[in-house]
């Protein structure tokens, strides 16, 4: 299913807003899962907007088709509905059936000359002596970017590589809705990235270019977790003459000890506050106050929010919840 890039351009620049959910199906969701999605259809809504529910189930290991139907429930059970994908929509709204479409855009970037094959080990690019990003991530040095055809051919005999793009001594500037203006420099902040794994699995900062700009996604709204993710994607955009969505990362929740909200702790786990009496209109009033929407935390309704609504109320710094 190949888009023509003026179809997608098409779609993109048309003046209706098209937000986006696009959860990752690895466990059931919480509270912090539910103030990005529900800021997204705030943000779609109040404009009048259109919203696509796709599921990023890339990893076949931590991802299932049970989490994401659990997920589409308890997004339904809150109010916070969609206009196009889902489980209504059929398998072209999960990544883990679109590999044809990754493997096309990919050979697409292979024309560049810019892609070739890593055999780097994850303990390797993990070891405290490797170059890390303030944040702890981890800043590849281009290793493997100048191996000879032959210790490329000599080194695929012992492992399968993964492949990566080169980026260049390129400064990428973008101002985000809610945080702001944005610099990161490509080769010093981040360095060449994978674009699809040793195991054949594609990778997140693809997967995600290529399904906004045919999914003609024009706003994305999502955690601030992701905020450093964003050069890359403009830049990769650029390289596949993918326009440019607007973006605004939001305030992730925070446990008292400072951790983000995470399924894999089953912090603020939905399923379980629903089991324990709460209604919809409880959890949003939560979420809103929260947000900076509401003056004081109390049940409330969709429309109630849409009329209050308005990116210059939303708070920018990580929220501590209890």
């Amino acid at each position: 299913m190949e888009i023509s890039k003026k179809r997608i351009r098409s779609m993109i620049m048309s003046a209706n807003i098209v937000g986006r959910f696009a959860p990752s199906p690895s466990g059931r969701m919480h509270l912090g899962n539910a103030f990005s999605y529900l800021l997204a259809w705030l943000s779609a809504r109040s404009a009048g907007g259109r919203i696509v529910l796709r599921q990023e189930d890339l990893d076949p290991v931590r991802c299932n088709r049970n989490y994401a139907d659990q997920l589409e429930q308890d997004l339904l059970w809150l109010g916070l509905d969609w206009d196009e994908g889902g489980s209504g929509g059929g398998d072209p709204y999960y990544q883990s059936q679109r590999s044809d479409l990754y493997a096309h855009y990919l050979h697409e970037l292979e024309g560049t000359g810019l892609i070739y094959p890593c055999f780097c080990t994850r303990g390797a690019l993990h070891a405290p002596s490797a170059p890390h990003a303030s944040d702890g991530t981890p800043i590849y040095p281009g290793t493997c970017r100048g191996l000879s055809p032959a210790q490329r051919a000599e080194k695929a005999m012992l492992r399968r590589p993964a492949l990566r793009i080169a980026v260049p001594e390129q400064e990428i500037t973008f101002t985000d809705g809610l945080q702001g203006p944005y610099r990161e420099h490509l080769a010093r902040d981040c360095g060449d990235f994978i674009l699809r794994r040793s195991d054949g699995v594609f990778a997140y900062q693809l997967a995600v270019v290529v399904d906004d700009a045919l999914m003609g996604v024009n706003q994305v709204v999502r955690g601030r977790d992701l905020l450093s993710s964003t050069p890359r994607q403009l830049w990769l955009q650029e390289l596949l003459a993918f326009p440019h969505p607007e973006y605004y990362h939001a305030p992730l929740l925070c446990a008292g000890d400072g951790r983000r909200l995470s399924k894999r702790d089953g912090d603020l786990d939905l399923g379980e506050l629903r089991a324990g009496g709460a209604s919809p209109e409880i959890l949003l009033g939560k979420l809103a106050h929260w947000a900076g929407l509401i003056d004081r935390e109390e049940p409330v309704s969709l429309p109630e929010l849409l009329r209050e609504f308005d990116w210059s109320r939303v708070k920018r710094t990580d929220i501590t919840v209890k």
